[in-house]
C-alpha cells in the first residue's frame, strides 16, 4: 500500500467573468514510505493545484486521494481526522506560515499541543529536538522568525510540520527563495529525514538540478497532466517525453565548458483554452497529424516507465523520441 496515492485527480477554479479554469487534469501519482518523489513542470502547470488536493487544501472536482488507504477529505473547519494528521504540508514562503510576533518554539509548541502526541511536561524537550532534527541549535526556540535567514525559516517549518510525526510531507516549492548554498544544505537534511524517519516526500521544485540529486522517482507535469513519470536516473539519462527531454535540456552545466542551455520554445497555454490533441504539440520538436488531434494516454512502459506521447506506444522498446522521428514507422 503507497502512503499516498493521488488518483485520476482534477482540479477546477472559477474563472473571472465565469466559466472555469482545470488546472489539473486527470493526474495521477504515488509516494511510498521513505521515497522522495520529484514533481516538476513549468509554472502553470498545476503543480502547486495538485499539492494542495493532495492534503485536502483544494477539494478536487473528480478523482480521489488516499493517504495510507484512507480517503483524504477537504479541510473543514472541524479538527482534521485523526488518521490524516501525518499528512503534512510545507509551504514554498516559510515567514508567511509562521508568526512574526511570536517565538519559534511558542509555535512549534503551539503544534504539539493541537496534536495532543506528546505529555505537557515533555513538550519542551520535544521542542528542542524537533529544532535539533532539522540541524538547527536547540537555542532557536527562543528566537523570532524575522531573525533567521531564509534557509533557517524553512527548516523550522519543516520542523513544525515534523511535530505531528508525519508519515508523508509535501513540499511546495521549499528552495525556490534559497540562494545556492542553502538550497544544497536544506536538500541535504530532506534526504536524511526521508531515510532516518522513513519518511515520504513529494518534492516540488523548478529546480531540476536539485530534483536529479535527491529524487528517487520524478513526475513530469503539463498542463494539468503527467506526461512522463519513472526513476530519477533513467529518466535523465533517455527522457521519453519531448517535454521531459526540453526540461532536461534547459538545465545549466556547471562543468566550466561554457555550455549554454536552450530555452523551452514557446509557453505554456492558457489552462482555460488547452490545444487539442496532446497538449505539447504547439512546442514540440517532433510533432505529426496525429499530436494534433488525439490526446495520447499514460501508457506503461520497461522499467517502471511510463510516457504520454504517440512516438511511445504501449508494449514497445524504449526509446529517445528523436529516434522514433527518424524510423519509418511512426504512429498514426
Amino acid at each position: 500500500m503507497s502512503a499516498l496515492e493521488v488518483r485520476d485527480v482534477v482540479v477546477d477554479y472559477e474563472a473571472r467573468g465565469g466559466g472555469r479554469v482545470r488546472a489539473v487534469a486527470g493526474a495521477c501519482l504515488t509516494v511510498e514510505p521513505g521515497q522522495i518523489v520529484g514533481l516538476v513542470g513549468e509554472s502553470g502547470c498545476g503543480k502547486s493545484s495538485l499539492a494542495r488536493a493532495a492534503v485536502g487544501l483544494v477539494a478536487p472536482t473528480a478523482g480521489s486521494v488516499f493517504f495510507e488507504g484512507a480517503p483524504v477529505s477537504p479541510l473543514t473547519r472541524r479538527a482534521r481526522p485523526r488518521e490524516l494528521i501525518r499528512l503534512q504540508l510545507v509551504f514554498q514562503n516559510p515567514y508567511s506560515s509562521l508568526n512574526p510576533r511570536r517565538k519559534v518554539g511558542s509555535q512549534l509548541g503551539d503544534a504539539l499541543d493541537a496534536l495532543d502526541l506528546v505529555p505537557r511536561r515533555g513538550r519542551s524537550a520535544r521542542v528542542r529536538e524537533l529544532i535539533e532534527l532539522v540541524g538547527l541549535p536547540a537555542t532557536a526556540a527562543d528566537g523570532y522568525p524575522h531573525e533567521f535567514s531564509g534557509g533557517q525559516r524553512q527548516r523550522i517549518a519543516i520542523a513544525r510540520s515534523l511535530a505531528a510525526n508525519p508519515s508523508v510531507i509535501v513540499l511546495d516549492e521549499p528552495l525556490a527563495s534559497l540562494d545556492a548554498s542553502a538550497q544544497a544544505q536544506l536538500a541535504n537534511l530532506l534526504v536524511d529525514l526521508s531515510r532516518d524517519l522513513d519518511l515520504g516526500l513529494l518534492l516540488i521544485s523548478h529546480d531540476l538540478a536539485i530534483v536529479r540529486h535527491i529524487a528517487d522517482a520524478v513526475s513530469v507535469m503539463y498542463l494539468g497532466l503527467m506526461v512522463e513519470t519513472g526513476p530519477t536516473l533513467p529518466l535523465w539519462q533517455v527522457p521519453l517525453h519531448p517535454y521531459s527531454e526540453a526540461l532536461i535540456g534547459s538545465v545549466p552545466h556547471p562543468d566550466g565548458t561554457g555550455f549554454l542551455p536552450e530555452a523551452l520554445p514557446g509557453e505554456v497555454p492558457d489552462p482555460a483554452n488547452p490545444p487539442s490533441g496532446c497538449r505539447f504539440h504547439p512546442r514540440c520538436p517532433y510533432v505529426f497529424d496525429r499530436c494534433r488531434t488525439d490526446d495520447p494516454p499514460l501508457v506503461p512502459l520497461q522499467d517502471g516507465r511510463t510516457a504520454a506521447c504517440w512516438l511511445q506506444p504501449q508494449g514497445a522498446p524504449v526509446a529517445l523520441p528523436g529516434d522514433r522521428v527518424k524510423g519509418v514507422n511512426l504512429p498514426r
